[in-house]
Formats: C-alpha cells, sequence, structure tokens
C-alpha cells in the first residue's frame, strides 16, 4: 500500500514532467505532437526511475543496476508505445486535442508501468 501511494506521487511529478515538455514543445516550439510525446517520455522517464529506486520500492529484485534499468527502460519503451498508440487514436481517431488524448494516455500507461514494474523489479525472488 505504501509503494503504491508513493508511485502514485512520483507518477505524479513524472507526468509533469512528460507533460510539461510535450505541451511546450507543441505549442511553444511548433514540434508535431508524436515527436514531442515520445521527448517528454523519456524525462518522465528518467524521473519515474529515480525516484523509484531512491523512494518508492523497498526491495529490488536484481543486484546489476544497468540490468535494472535496461529492464525498467524496456517496461518504458513498451509504455511508450502505448503511449502513442492512445495518444494517436484519440487525435485522430477520436479528434481530441493532443493535451486530452495525452491525459487519457497517462491513467492507461500508468497502470501498466506500475504492474510490470513491481511484478519484473521490485519484488522479492521467489
Amino acid at each position: 500500500m505504501r509503494e503504491g501511494m508513493r508511485y502514485v506521487a512520483a507518477s505524479a511529478l513524472a507526468l509533469a514532467v512528460d507533460f510539461g515538455a510535450y505541451v511546450g514543445l507543441i505549442r511553444l516550439a511548433s514540434v508535431h505532437y508524436l515527436v514531442a510525446a515520445p521527448i517528454g517520455f523519456t524525462l518522465g522517464l528518467v524521473t519515474i526511475y529515480v525516484l523509484s529506486v531512491r523512494w518508492v520500492f523497498a526491495v529490488r529484485r536484481l543486484a546489476d543496476r544497468r540490468v535494472e534499468f535496461a529492464v525498467f527502460a524496456l517496461i518504458g519503451l513498451a509504455g511508450l508505445g502505448l503511449n502513442q498508440a492512445v495518444i494517436y487514436a484519440g487525435v485522430e481517431l477520436l479528434a481530441l486535442s493532443p493535451e486530452l488524448a495525452k491525459t487519457l494516455s497517462a491513467g492507461t500507461v500508468f497502470c501498466f508501468n506500475f504492474g510490470l514494474r513491481k511484478l519484473l523489479l521490485f519484488t522479492r525472488p521467489a
């Protein structure tokens, strides 16, 4: 329960970084939304990794931090694919604003990332 609440807080901060970069690139730099999304997502990924290993999770399954980050990042890349699909569908199929599509994506990707990261990285080995 404690980890879940901390992950929500850490994810909110990572989402603020991600969403801020996303909107800033779209609105201030005229970057296409499908280009801005992975840039913001990557900045959010680094934020959530640092917070996850330093504050959220008490148990770490892998001793090698390079392997841990690689698995963490791979889960993030799968989440990025899901993120891109939801944003694209929201904008192109549902005619939503890029910001609203990103907001819808955030909840889906949050559940996906938390579940896999907790299962694969932050539980005691069997």
